[in-house]
């Protein structure tokens, strides 16, 4: 008898149970199809040949191989990483807990008692002990989800847990972006210390010349202190990027999570080739692949569910408690014939009146969907900016080195004139001394404008969704 509740049981909840949870449709991105165009934009998403970044695996995308290591180091000892990892393994728990409510919690118990009773009380005038064994199978309070409430929450647990997973997946992206940016940063940063090196060497070679020239007399003063003036600038430069490069490695360990090992640390800028080249693909749709977008798509599934939840919550509510076993007075007579026992209890909730309780949370529960949707959408909103930002400087920053190069090359050669027509006696040191400002601005604005070439193809790769990690990875 037991057996066969059991069953129709099982066959209730899996063939007949629902859930109310509306019908779930993606809302349209809020954003243009297209990328935008303009004089900012040329070049950029034109369908010019190049991979799209999403389909780009990290290590074809991030070509140094002591960039490429740091990148696994990271991977392997980040600690945000790793408090999100763990984080998804704690929401996991909870989904597989949630999950469990759909199934009865079946229990094994054996008892014994004796009581003894005495002659007072006896029917028999004797004072007697009664003794009861008992083993059984059995489950309590097992709800028959046939509005389907707690498949309704299940749904909403998975839809959680996938939004972790999204989040650690957008974490690794931001990860290698952060890493190969620092990379790149401590590398020009090393390009600027030689600079400015080798300036402090040019500048206090100048002043040596001129200190020898005044004291002979055929220098001012004014010309010996103008020149020191650039070495004890060239000075503060050194010191400037000596302490950038040691923040710049304290950052990267930081990021990496361990020590970073020197032969893994970059040479200067020029000498790095690392990145590969990438495209935005034609349409906008490419951002739909983004982690970030796919949590935020998660977490409006999440919400939509917990409406199916609050919908049954109108419903009655059946639970059942069965329990199936032998009871006799000898444990010797356990599991003999004649000693087989059974309970059944269902139970049926109505609720009739509770102030307005279920359709407050019914209400709530929409309006955190409405909420969710918002979010969604302004998620797919950011993503366009961040890639129409990228897009701009890449469209323009081309243009933006080949100016300043032709600008260095110019100063340059003002700065060798200058110095030819001060040696001759011609101009006052005054005109070096602005010629040496300006050409190393210039080069130092170069150096800039390399890097940010360099950490937009990094930023490009990471706003359209490139890096993910796949599992077997």
């Amino acid at each position: 008898m037991m057996r066969t509740t059991l069953l129709i049981t099982l066959v209730i909840v899996w063939f007949t149970g629902c859930t109310m949870i509306p019908e779930y449709t993606r809302p349209a991105p809020p954003i243009p199809s297209e990328w935008p165009a303009g004089p900012a934009y040329k070049g950029v998403a034109d369908g010019r040949p190049g991979q799209v970044a999403a389909d780009i695996a990290w290590r074809d995308f991030y070509r140094s191989e002591q960039l490429q290591k740091l990148i696994e180091l990271a991977l392997a000892n980040n600690r945000d990483l790793r408090i999100a990892t763990l984080n998804i393994e704690r929401v996991q728990a909870l989904y597989r807990i949630q999950r469990a409510d759909l199934f009865p919690t079946v229990y094994a118990a054996g008892t014994g008692s004796a009581q003894r009773q005495p002659s007072a009380i006896s029917t028999s005038g004797d004072s007697t002990v009664v003794r009861q064994y008992s083993v059984g199978l059995g489950f309590a309070d097992y709800e028959l989800d046939l509005f389907g409430r707690i498949r309704s929450l299940t749904e909403a647990a998975l839809e959680q847990y996938l939004a972790t997973e999204e989040t650690r997946r957008s974490l690794q992206i931001t990860l290698m972006a952060e890493v190969a940016n620092t990379f790149l940063a401590l590398a020009a940063d090393r390009e600027s210390l030689k600079l400015a090196q080798e300036t402090f060497e040019s500048q206090e070679a100048s002043y040596r010349l001129i200190e020898r020239r005044y004291r002979v007399g055929a220098s001012s003063e004014l010309d010996l202190r103008q020149a020191q003036t650039r070495v004890e600038a060239a000075r503060r430069n050194i010191a400037i990027f000596t302490s950038r490069t040691a923040q710049d490695e304290n950052a990267l360990a930081l990021l990496v999570g361990a020590p970073v090992p020197p032969e893994l640390l970059p040479g200067q800028m020029g000498e790095e080739t690392v990145l590969n080249d990438i495209t935005a693909g034609l349409s906008s749709d490419e951002l739909l692949k983004r982690p970030d977008i796919l949590q935020a798509e998660h977490l409006l599934k999440a919400a939509n569910a917990n409406i199916g939840a609050a919908r049954a919550a109108f419903f009655p509510r059946i639970t059942l408690t069965a329990a199936f076993g032998t009871v006799s007075p000898e444990f010797s007579g356990l599991f003999r014939p004649g000693s087989d026992s059974w309970a059944f209890a269902p139970e049926i909730t109505l609720p009739i009146f509770d102030a307005g309780r279920n359709r407050a949370v019914l209400d709530g529960a929409t309006t955190e969907r409405a909420m969710t949707v918002a979010r969604y959408e302004k998620t797919i909103q950011v993503a366009f900016r961040e890639t129409a930002d990228a897009l701009a400087q890449r469209g323009t920053i081309g243009d933006q080195i080949a100016a300043q190069e032709s600008l260095v090359d110019a100063t340059e050669a003002t700065y060798r004139l200058s110095d030819a027509r001060y040696k001759k006696g011609i101009d006052n040191y005054l005109g070096v001394l602005d010629a040496q400002r300006s050409l190393y601005a210039a080069q130092e604005v170069l150096i800039e404008l390399r890097l940010a070439r360099l950490t937009n193809l990094v930023t490009l790769y990471k706003v359209l969704g490139g890096g993910i990690i796949l599992k077997e990875e």
